[in-house]
């Protein structure tokens, strides 16, 4: 039975409505098949943990730092902590990079300083260009050491965190390291709780995934480590861009630099405990990650010393806050086509079929990630959260669409710029606490 499509509004209406709705279901099919791919692997696969076991060596000197800007109910904790670690106090230094900060940060930091002389060296900036990667490029100038990690200051590391994310690091290809991101305050409200399930989601199953698979695992701005003569080899830090983790991560990749995500390198994390603070992190997310997709995605297509795998799933991955918009588009097509477009019975009961197969399963397929990263985690009564699991992703997919709109229409405009939505913090600054100072280690 051949194929007659129609429309009061021309053939060639109806054609491009058609093809424009194939291209949607074919790009929400692969990105369906990528979840389910990940989730399978996780749960029936070799894992790939090859750093895990390394627990005594002659560890490498490593300078840590804390990005702050206005930071004065968290900033003590994180340093703190830091003096609390099992990393040899005299193979790390610390360095809180307090970025022109008008509260009590400074004067916190200090009070710090006194406590632990020569194991934290703060890096007090006053003025110079906005924003985290600008900070971190003028603090990275005064690195003498051979690796950085860096941490956000709401960010609380474990006591084993440096020696696990510096264990990579004596494999001489690999450019950067990658922490797991554990919710701190999970029991808040509802939000924070589907945050947790969330982050379980990313790093439980796509991020090690992506590592068992040998594809793509992402740097992140925070509880990640970078050797220093990668970050020179790529260009060092770049200040004008939003999410600097995801421009580092694409530019280490054709350099020839291996990024490593280590699963049991577990940070907690603050987590926005309000819609409104959610949306403003996740349209700040969207942007940077949008802007990286333009500057990356041709190049990363084309790089030869690439496998073909590695260019795919980096430029799916690339693709990610592109997919609301996508699938805001394929709705719109949808009424488009019903309205305006003549197809024998044959073809609409196949699309019918086809965006019922998506409801149920391609919909479903980001779900069954989060199932599988609760069964992983051996958190199983957190299953019961799943079914609200649907109100966070409507609420990501509005903020991106409007970070999409703003992009495009506002930012873009001459006289626009981004904008850097600090994300709120909850906890208040903790009074001071005496504390025997540590002894170096071995």
């Amino acid at each position: 039975m051949s194929l007659t499509i129609s429309s009061p509004l021309g053939d060639a209406w109806a054609w491009s409505l058609g093809g424009l709705m194939g291209l949607v279901m074919v790009l929400l099919t692969v990105y369906t098949a990528r979840h389910y791919v990940f989730s399978l692997n996780r749960l029936f696969s070799r894992q790939r943990n090859p750093y895990a076991s390394l627990v005594h060596a002659e560890w490498p000197r490593v300078t840590i730092f804390v990005a702050a800007h206005n930071e004065e109910d968290v900033i003590r904790d994180c340093l703190e902590n830091l003096m609390r670690v099992d990393y040899p106090a005299d193979r790390m230094l610390v360095v809180p990079v307090n970025d022109r900060s008008t509260d009590r940060t400074r004067e916190i930091v200090d009070e710090v300083v006194s406590r632990f002389p020569g194991r934290i060296r703060p890096f007090h900036r006053t003025g110079g260009k906005p924003g985290k990667a600008a900070a971190l490029k003028d603090a990275t100038e005064t690195v003498d050491t051979d690796f950085i990690i860096v941490f956000d200051a709401d960010y609380m590391p474990s006591r084993g965190l440096i020696r696990r994310l510096m264990a990579p690091f004596f494999d001489p290809e690999v450019g950067a390291v990658m922490g797991r991101v554990v919710p701190l305050n999970v029991g808040a409200n509802l939000l924070t709780r589907l945050l947790d399930l969330e982050r379980s989601g990313g790093y439980q199953v796509d991020q090690q995934a992506r590592m068992n698979l040998g594809l793509v695992p992402q740097y992140g701005g925070t509880v990640g480590g970078i050797r220093i003569s990668a970050l020179q080899a790529v260009g060092g830090w770049h200040d004008d861009v939003l999410a600097e983790d995801t421009d580092l991560t694409y530019r280490l990749l054709p350099g020839g630099w291996r990024t490593v995500y280590h699963n049991r390198a577990e940070c907690y994390e603050e987590v926005p405990q309000n819609w409104s603070v959610r949306m403003r992190q996740i349209k700040r997310w969207s942007k940077g990650h949008n802007q990286a997709m333009v500057r990356h995605s041709a190049a990363l297509l084309r790089q030869p010393d690439l496998r073909w795998t590695e260019r795919i799933d980096g430029a799916l991955l690339l693709g990610v806050y592109m997919m609301s918009p996508v699938l805001l588009f394929g709705w719109v097509l949808s009424v488009l086509m019903y309205f305006t477009v003549s197809m024998q019975w044959l073809a609409p009961a196949l699309m019918v079929m086809a965006f019922m197969a998506h409801s149920a399963l391609g919909n479903f397929a980001a779900f069954f990630e989060i199932a599988t990263a609760t069964h992983l985690d051996r958190s199983r009564q957190r299953i019961r959260l799943l079914a609200f699991s649907f109100l966070g992703f409507i609420v990501s997919a509005v903020a991106i669409m409007r970070s999409v709109y703003e992009q495009v229409l506002t930012d873009r405009l001459p006289g626009g710029k981004f904008q850097w939505d600090k994300t709120v913090r909850y906890r208040r600054a903790s009074p001071v606490v005496a504390m025997p100072p540590a002894k170096a280690g071995p």
